[in-house]
C-alpha cells in the first residue's frame, strides 16, 4: 500500500504551537491495542471486502486525504460504502451548514442517502467501514482515540480558535463520539475535541475505547428502528 502523503501540500494555517507532542504512552497504547485486537480485525475485515465486491462495482478501499495532527494532512483509509463517482457537493453543503448553525451533527446517511451502496448505512452505523484506519493507526497518523480527522475544506472553514482540536492525533473513536455525537451542535464537538486534547491520558482511552462498544450497538439498533418504521408508512 503505497504511503501518498509526502506529495500532499500542508494545509494553511496549521496550529502554531510547535511544543505540542505526541504522549509515548498513546503510540504504546494505540499498538498494543491494534496487536491485540488483530484476530478479530483480519477475519472480519477480509469477510467485509468480500461483501463489498459482491454488492458493487469498484474498490474495496476507500482512500481520502484528511487533516490530522497539527494540520498535517494524511490518506485516510475506509472501506468503500458509496457507489463510485458519487457525488460529494451535497455532502459539502450539508456539511457547511451544520457548521455554520445550532443543529444537530446527524450524519447524511442517518436521513437518508442513496449514495451508499447496499449494505453501506450499516456498515456505517456499526463503525466497521472505519477498520482499515487501523492502519492509519500503525503508521502513527491517527490514534484509537482522538478527534475525527476533517477535511481540508472543513479544516480551512475553522475559527482560528477551532484548530485547538489538532494538538491530538485523529482517532477512531473519541470524547464527541461517546457523549451524544448526533445529538449536538459542530461547536459542542469542537469543545470536547478540544477538551480531549487538554485531559487526554491512558485512563481517559480506555475509558472511552470502552463507551465506544454500546454506543456503536446503540447506533445500529437506531438505525434497524429507523427502517423497520419506513416501511411500515
Amino acid at each position: 500500500m503505497k504511503h501518498a502523503t509526502s506529495a500532499i501540500p500542508m494545509a494553511r494555517s496549521v496550529p502554531g504551537d510547535v511544543s505540542v507532542k505526541v504522549p509515548a504512552w498513546k503510540r504504546v497504547l494505540d499498538v498494543c491495542v491494534t496487536v491485540a485486537a488483530l484476530p478479530i480485525l483480519l477475519p472480519v475485515s477480509a469477510a467485509i471486502a468480500v461483501v463489498i465486491k459482491c454488492v458493487s462495482r469498484g474498490p474495496v478501499l476507500f482512500r481520502q486525504e484528511r487533516i490530522g495532527f497539527r494540520g498535517k494532512p494524511f490518506i485516510c483509509l475506509k472501506f468503500r460504502t458509496m457507489r463510485v463517482n458519487a457525488p460529494i457537493s451535497g455532502h459539502q453543503e450539508y456539511l457547511q451548514s451544520l457548521m455554520k448553525s445550532d443543529k444537530p451533527m446527524i450524519k447524511m446517511d442517518s436521513i437518508g442517502d442513496r449514495r451508499l451502496i447496499p449494505l453501506g448505512s450499516i456498515l456505517r452505523a456499526t463503525g466497521m467501514d472505519e477498520l482499515p484506519q487501523f492502519v492509519n493507526v500503525l503508521r502513527g497518523e491517527m490514534s484509537v482515540v482522538g478527534p475525527r480527522p476533517c477535511l481540508r475544506y472543513e479544516y480551512e472553514s475553522y475559527e482560528p480558535w477551532q484548530k485547538q482540536r489538532f494538538n491530538s492525533l485523529p482517532g477512531l473513536t473519541g470524547l464527541w463520539q461517546v457523549s451524544g455525537k448526533n445529538t449536538t451542535t459542530f461547536e459542542q464537538m469542537i469543545r470536547m475535541d478540544i477538551q480531549y486534547a487538554e485531559m487526554k491520558s491512558p485512563a481517559v482511552d480506555l475509558a472511552i475505547m470502552v463507551k465506544t462498544i454500546p454506543v456503536l450497538a446503540r447506533q445500529a439498533a437506531e438505525m434497524v428502528l429507523r427502517r423497520i418504521r419506513h416501511r411500515s408508512q
